[in-house]
């Protein structure tokens, strides 16, 4: 198993680790201490080395902060993880609902005039600190310390240092040598000697290798310079790199050096204010060093699919979704005897994908939840909380497997015995929204804030709503969530061909259930219609029965059923020959026309 169901916070340690660090703070002449859930590469994900958050607060979803005064400490959390949050930390910490309180104005709000705020400059990006200096403006004083967390955290884990590997070109589909001259091209051609990166994906992506640092998430943590000759400084354990043998145009040196290696720099050095550490741009200007503001060079190539991504693509999803029926079967067959629990599927689920001989990692932990806890949109199930599905309850699994040619991502919400007219409609709302999307067809300028609102239209009709982004971006056997592209009400990054990524409308009933539909998408150029105009429009990569227990077909336009019945036959003709027996049979009665 990948996956643990091991509570890995407890709400009681929170108080005493929050006291120790006012103790520090006070020490050091800090009225306040900002603590991020990143690490120095900004990653959502992060290793148990660098789970700050979650050591100091209890709460350990994937997007926050803590902001700890001598006498409040708010943890700053999302739409997704306001009952998380609640059942995570003691009530020595108070929840802020973010981004709709800004960290700056409460600052002001619960501080006094001149006190000073500390914060790691390796943890904190350029755009992070200008925007907060902006918003204290002189009422405080922002000031770069060492990490205070480090030093009151006194049994933290070892950074890790798993060993890296190739990712072949077969999967790749181009050779690092041509990704960096055509990256150093870029640098080139804006004038520019070099481009810092600190993002594992983009490096990972740029050299054509992989690693086990971040569970789930095949990268190697390090930080990496491209000169715009397309010679690269990797700066990461040496160690981790033994099994691939040398190459003459990169260098390979411990991550302590990289600091030094940044002031040898001839500028002008690109750097992404986004996503670097401030504690980078600070080293270049201490240098003397000119910075040429701009995005990772990487981030838009990676995201851009080539033809050989985008076939792994195709065949992981296919590979994923016969595990995904042979589970579908399993579950209708075992969940209405009783006595399933949310650990029991999760299990059952890794198993079915496991026996595809080619999983290399789950792509998340598996958010499986039934009945109330189908509402926690990032519902991890522990030993503590595993609840029974019960009949009659809707229960939810988001899910997905790293294999070598892809990274999948699938959610079904599924329902046991025979569900409610309230139950019926709100999926069938989700369901619409997830099929405008799928069949969006858009100008080439458009972003994904231009079409977000289309998923949640049949839900605003009925005064219904959900507090998280539509989609994400996903990556090739890299993270599960992947930028610049997505679908939100601030995505203003336009789609590009080859970008995969999420479509999962939803809506939550607090106390009650949970109902999420995902499926995966890359970006493909449209067929001409009308006056011949260029247009985009979706690939369907994800290709497993929707539940038509839960649809209401007169909720449906006439093309929303065509839509359904054809993803249905689509979804037969590619999978009955992946399946066997009772999965076969399971598989033909799901897929019937509605």
């Amino acid at each position: 198993m990948f996956q643990t169901f091991t509570a890995t916070t407890n709400p009681e340690q929170g108080p005493p680790r929050l006291a120790a660090l006012r103790e520090a703070m006070d020490h050091a002449g800090f009225d306040a201490f900002i603590v991020p859930r990143a690490d120095a590469h900004q990653g959502e994900y992060v290793p148990p080395s660098d789970e700050r958050l979650a050591w100091l607060t209890g709460f350990t979803g994937s997007a926050g902060f803590a902001a700890i005064t001598q006498d409040i400490a708010g943890v700053f959390i999302d739409g997704r993880y306001r009952l998380q949050v609640r059942a995570q930390v003691a009530e020595a910490f108070t929840p802020v609902h973010w981004p709709e309180t800004k960290l700056g104005p409460w600052l002001l709000e619960h501080m006094d005039d001149g006190a000073i705020v500390g914060f790691d400059p390796w943890l904190h990006s350029s755009e992070e600190i200008v925007t907060l200096r902006k918003a204290v403006g002189a009422a405080l004083e922002l000031r770069a310390t060492s990490n205070l967390v480090d030093e009151v955290w006194n049994d933290r884990p070892a950074p890790p240092n798993a060993p890296a590997r190739r990712q072949e070109i077969e999967f790749a589909g181009e050779k690092s040598g041509d990704k960096r001259v055509r990256m150093a091209a870029i640098l080139k051609e804006a004038g520019q000697s070099a481009a810092v990166l600190t993002l594992p994906d983009s490096i990972c992506w740029l050299l054509n290798i992989r690693g086990r640092d971040i569970p789930r998430n095949p990268v190697v943590l390090a930080f990496a310079i491209l000169q715009a000759d397309a010679r690269v400084q990797l700066f990461a354990e040496p160690s981790k790199f033994e099994a691939l043998g040398p190459d003459p145009n990169i260098d390979i040196a411990p991550m302590t050096d990289f600091a030094a290696a940044l002031t040898k720099l001839e500028g002008p050095v690109r750097v992404d204010r986004k996503t670097a550490p401030i504690a980078v741009s600070q080293i270049l200007e201490s240098a003397c060093i000119d910075i040429a503001w701009g995005d990772d060079p990487c981030i838009l190539p990676k995201a851009c699919k080539n033809d050989a991504e985008i076939a792994g693509a195709r065949e992981a999803h296919l590979r994923d979704a016969a595990a995904m029926v042979e589970f579908l079967a399993w579950f209708d067959r075992e969940a209405p005897k009783g006595g399933l629990t949310e650990i029991d599927a999760a299990t059952a689920l890794e198993g079915f994908r496991a026996g595809t001989n080619t999983l290399q990692d789950i792509s998340f932990e598996t958010i499986s939840g039934a009945g109330p806890n189908g509402a926690i949109v990032h519902y991890r199930v522990t030993e503590e909380t595993n609840r029974a599905i019960k009949e009659g309850e809707l229960y939810l699994v988001d899910s997905g497997g790293q294999y070598l040619d892809g990274t999948t991502d699938i959610t079904r919400t599924l329902v046991v015995g025979t569900p409610t007219d309230e139950q019926i409609e709100c999926f069938t709302r989700v369901l619409q929204g997830m099929i405008a999307i799928s069949t969006a067809r858009f100008p080439r300028s458009v972003a994904g804030r231009d079409i977000d609102a289309l998923a949640r239209a049949s839900l605003w009709r009925a005064g219904l709503d959900y507090d998280h982004g539509t989609g994400h971006g996903v990556g090739s056997f890299l993270s599960v969530h992947e930028g610049p592209q997505r679908i939100s009400r601030i995505a203003d990054v336009p789609f590009k061909e080859g970008m995969i990524l999420s479509n999962e409308p939803g809506y939550y009933r607090e106390g009650a259930f949970g109902i999420r539909i995902e499926n995966l998408i890359v970006v493909q150029k449209a067929a001409r219609l009308g006056d011949d105009r260029d247009h985009l429009d979706f690939e369907t990569l994800t290709f497993v029965p929707i539940d038509h227990r839960l649809i209401a077909t007169d909720m449906l336009a006439p093309w929303e059923r065509d839509w359904i019945n054809s993803y249905h036959a689509k979804v037969r003709d590619k999978v009955s020959g992946r399946v066997k027996g009772e999965a076969l049979a399971w598989l033909e009665e799901a897929t019937k026309p509605i």
